[in-house]
């Protein structure tokens, strides 16, 4: 008869034999969809008339090495309120260009793609965004009263339906941190918009420290847009092997000819203004 030793020893034992079998794990894959990067984004202050939209394909989840850019497609947008019409030429690489975009506030634009044989549009109208009138830092407002963080402080228009979209990037950080906000409950008010960077040493990220600089960039968006990006930025923290896939989040670009073959990302026309800031000592 074994000890308790000796069947607690056979139980590892076990566990760690099973742990060595391969676990074959089956995703799913969708069809190939158009992916359209259609940020018309207008600093203040600037002409605006040199404007990118990128198309791409999506690729199987794992694949890391497909090439998935889009070329040979026609692309054109068109002001509503003219006919105006901009060409975007081929680059060659997945991009489209043109430099003599006209930006309107306030006017709609539709986008139109032209690619295998199928017809994408979209509409949106081309929304401006307030001016930045401080920024500063503090450490009482974030969620680690002892971390630095950068405020934005601006005022909204009295108008209602004001949203936002904000971009900050420390340097030296590989990708930027997205927000965004809406005036529902702040309308016309001077509001004063607080971001910190929470420490993860897993990933090997710190909080701000002085003589960081932070890039700060500050959009006007559509009411639909703001809903898309809430969605988004919500997934963006990605995902582990075993839990939810996100959802699929369709943005606004129909698909003519097969509704069925939609395609992914948005077509947007923002006004924005851009700062930076450089932290101290305090």
């Amino acid at each position: 008869m074994k000890t308790l030793k000796e069947l607690l020893a056979l139980i590892i034992i076990i566990i760690f034999a099973s742990c060595e079998d391969v676990v074959d794990v089956e995703v799913q894959e969708g069809p190939k969809r158009l992916v359209v990067e259609a940020s018309l984004d207008w600093e203040k202050g600037t002409m605006g008339n040199v404007q990118t939209i990128k198309l791409s394909e999506s690729t199987p989840f794992f694949d890391t090495n497909t090439i998935s850019a889009v070329t040979g497609a026609n692309v054109a947008v068109t002001n509503l309120t003219n006919n105006e019409t901009f060409d975007f030429a081929d680059q060659g690489n997945g991009e489209y260009r043109t430099t003599t975009f006209n930006p309107v506030l306030g006017q709609s634009y539709s986008l139109r793609i032209e690619y295998n044989g199928e017809i994408y549009t979209a509409t949106e109208t081309m929304t401006g965004v307030t001016n930045i009138t401080d920024v500063f830092q503090a450490r009482e407002e974030g969620f680690d009263t002892d971390a630095l963080e950068v405020h934005v402080v601006f005022t909204d228009p009295i108008e209602e339906g004001n949203n936002y979209l904000f971009k900050f990037q420390r340097d030296g950080d590989l990708l930027p941190d997205l927000e965004v906000g809406e005036d529902e409950f702040v309308n016309g008010n001077e509001l004063d918009w607080w971001y910190e960077i929470e420490e993860n040493e897993e990933e090997n990220i710190t909080p701000f420290a002085p003589g960081d600089i932070v890039t700060i960039e500050m959009y006007g968006i559509s009411g639909a847009y703001y809903d898309y990006m809430k969605i988004l930025t919500a997934q963006l923290g990605g995902v582990g092997l075993f839990e939810t896939t996100p959802v699929a989040v369709k943005g606004n670009c129909i698909n003519e000819t097969n509704p069925e073959n939609y395609a992914f990302g948005y077509f947007r026309l923002t006004e924005f203004v851009r700062t930076s800031y450089t932290f101290v000592e305090d």
